[in-house]
């Protein structure tokens, strides 16, 4: 679940290149539902959720903490099964036309421009997995993007399609804990 988790966090961290539109800087809401096909692991990454959203307020703020210091809101689940969160695009990442959340992990991406957006996919050896897919902006506050990823840790190749939007919601994004 963990290493699903930050899969997402790299997906959403693939840069668009110069020729896509531009990216607001500011806060952004991400909204992300991953797809399996496996009932078992959808369940587990429910009951995950779940867990997250009933940590011991003490758990929960170091969290949280640990997150605002990357510029990420806690996850919450929705009700169809997504994650939603936010998170800070600073002028720096706007200007590089990355979408939110650092890419974290030994991971190696390719882009290649399409109209409307990008076509997209990425490598990891940590943790060990895959994945191409689509990024379309629909302006330069909003995108969609689906990938079809394989994670190869664990007990054997796990495949899921993530399908993602992001919003721009403001030009302010909150303080980052010091």
């Amino acid at each position: 679940m963990k290493r699903l988790l930050l899969t997402l966090a790299i997906l959403a961290a693939v840069p668009a290149s110069a020729q896509s539109p531009s990216i607001k800087p500011g806060l952004w809401e991400l909204n992300n539902k991953v797809k399996t096909g496996n009932a078992q692991t959808d369940q587990a990454m429910s009951m995950a959720m779940a867990q997250l959203a009933a940590l011991p307020p003490e758990q929960r703020a170091q969290m949280e903490a640990l997150m605002a210091r990357n510029g990420v809101s806690m996850p919450k689940a929705s009700g169809d099964g997504g994650i939603t969160l936010t998170a800070c695009v600073t002028p720096e990442m706007a200007a590089r036309k990355e979408l939110p959340l650092n890419q974290q992990g030994k991971c190696t991406s390719t882009q290649e421009q399409v109209p409307g957006g990008l076509n997209v996919a990425f490598t990891c050896t940590e943790p060990a997995s895959s994945g191409k897919g689509q990024i379309r902006f629909s302006s330069d506050s909003a995108y969609t993007m689906t990938m079809n990823v394989i994670n190869q840790s664990g007990a054997g190749p796990q495949t899921a399609t993530v399908e993602s939007s992001g919003r721009w919601l403001s030009a302010a994004c909150p303080a980052k804990p010091k």
